[in-house]
């Protein structure tokens, strides 16, 4: 992450993620009815989830919200902002960064989660992060990827504007080569993480175990899966290349009859 240079200017924003902690949502309704806030996913095609969706917390009208950020940022997740936009300016940028194009595909970007967050801003240089940061001069959130979580090493990451004169962000913006790579690796590494929390593996192990089937062509989450299983329980053994079998069950199949000692079958 880029860190900032000068002292932090205090958030005037929260864009609370309501939807990886609904607590958080029912707690803001609960301890802070005097808070202006506006539904991220309101007016947009995602309205039919804004009920579930984050939330935009003006700060200013709510500072106890603001102190408890800063000292509680599990609790309270999200993305802490500094802007000097107005609120529709301010809203009409972040709900613009809400819906990207992957190739042929259109998808909802879950920026406003710090884990998406700490994967996606980081594979933006200086003139992209220009523009996706728009009207926001400073961005700060409480997180990390799903290894920093696993290893326990989650904490503050900043990020500061760099300011250049770029383009607007783009309706249904492309994502580039690095942002898609990026956000493939936050779905790997969260698959990794839940079978070490399932199977009391530790993380870099079952990464290590994942990017080897990756390599031997698992690419289909069952088959990943298989193959996972399959090299927990045969910890040593060495894959054998080509594997036969026309699909990829077929292949890892082959393999599995390898190492119990069963010859493959045709």
């Amino acid at each position: 992450m880029m860190a900032t240079s000068t002292p932090e200017a205090p958030a005037q924003w929260l864009l609370l993620d309501v939807p990886g902690t609904p607590q958080a949502g029912v707690a803001l309704r609960q301890m802070f009815a005097q808070a202006r806030w506006s539904g991220l996913f309101e007016g947009t095609e995602w309205h039919a989830l804004h009920k579930q969706g984050p939330v935009l917390i003006d700060l200013r009208t709510c500072p106890a919200l603001a102190d408890l950020c800063r000292v509680d940022g599990q609790r309270w997740p999200g993305l802490l902002m500094v802007s000097e936009a107005s609120a529709s300016s301010l809203l009409a940028h972040l709900r613009r960064m809400l819906t990207v194009t992957l190739g042929l595909h259109r998808a909802l970007l879950s920026y406003y989660n710090p884990i998406t967050a700490s994967y996606f801003f980081d594979a933006c240089d200086a003139a992209e992060l220009s523009r996706w940061l728009g009207p926001v001069s400073h961005l700060r959130w409480f997180g990390g990827t799903w290894a920093d979580r696993a290893m326990g090493c989650a904490g503050w990451q900043r990020l500061s504007n760099p300011g250049l004169a770029v383009s607007p962000l783009a309706i249904e913006e492309s994502l580039n080569a690095g942002q898609l790579e990026k956000l493939q690796t936050c779905l790997l590494e969260q698959h990794a993480w839940r079978w070490s929390q399932s199977t009391g593996a530790d993380f870099p192990r079952l990464w290590t175990h994942v990017q080897e089937g990756l390599a031997l062509g698992f690419s289909e989450r069952p088959v990943l899966d298989g193959w996972i299983w399959l090299r927990l329980q045969y910890p040593d053994s060495v894959p054998v290349q080509p594997l036969p079998g026309l699909t990829q069950q077929e292949r890892l199949d082959s393999l599995r009859h390898l190492w119990q000692n069963d010859p493959p079958w045709p």
